[in-house]
């Protein structure tokens, strides 16, 4: 899925007429570097991820994963997967953002910011101890689901895990298009929210959302300056109401 998902916006880096679209339209990744993020990534899969995807099924049968049909609802599905994108975006933002401090980053989080114009591939380039912490975030929250609550079936981590991966890689892919989903629901982040980030290289910490970085003040780059002007104004309005 990882994978197949990153294959798209190879191609797309390398149509001209998609270019309009490119965030950072000066940066295009060569051949080479994605060769070596290739390699890079491949090795984190089978050294690092490899371990989790393992241990995976006697965990989940131990905690008493379903896997027996009738599948669940649509409705539960949908519901368990929403839950999963909430409690992860809250995982991902605090972790992340910590890994921006001091030896944390430099030892750390800096070799994600290796490609400061983003591409598909790059989601998962990153450290082996970054590929751990923020990747519990995305395996280990329904684990957790699981064990609590006794009720989670195995399709629905597949689909949880196909969506997240797409969601990760499609943040990554520098691209912004007139039907980005951002644009129909607004607290979804999307390219142009993480690209900021690898841009500016601080900011927009959260992976799936927008709420975390706006009431927390961490936005970065063009979001972070219309944002502060729309509180400001939103500040204006508040006090001419309170003097009326």
């Amino acid at each position: 899925m990882y994978f197949g998902r990153s294959l798209p916006w190879f191609i797309i880096d390398r149509i001209p007429y998609f270019r309009k679209y490119k965030i950072q339209d000066a940066k295009l990744p060569s051949n080479k570097e994605q060769w070596e993020c290739l390699k890079s990534v491949l090795i984190s899969h089978f050294m690092v991820e490899a371990f989790p995807i393992w241990f995976f099924h006697p965990v989940c049968e131990k905690i008493g994963i379903s896997y027996e049909v009738p599948f669940p609802s649509l409705k539960t599905i949908a519901l368990q997967v929403s839950i999963f994108f909430l409690l992860e975006d809250a995982w991902h933002y605090w972790f992340h953002r910590g890994l921006h401090y001091g030896s944390f980053y430099k030892y750390i989080h800096k070799q994600h910011h290796r490609y400061a114009a983003p591409f598909g591939l790059a989601a998962e380039y990153a450290h082996p101890i970054e590929v751990m912490l923020l990747g519990f975030g995305t395996v280990g929250i329904p684990i957790l689901w699981c064990y609590f609550t006794r009720n989670l079936h195995l399709f629905t981590i597949c689909i949880w895990i196909t969506l997240r991966l797409y969601q990760a890689v499609d943040a990554h892919s520098g691209y912004e298009f007139p039907w980005s989903l951002h644009h129909f629901l607004p607290i979804w982040a999307g390219a142009d929210h993480h690209d900021e980030h690898h841009h500016h290289f601080i900011g927009n910490y959260a992976s799936s959302f927008r709420m975390w970085d706006f009431f927390l003040d961490t936005e970065a780059g063009n979001t972070a300056k219309l944002n502060r002007e729309k509180k400001a104004k939103l500040r204006g309005e508040k006090k001419a109401k309170l003097k009326e």
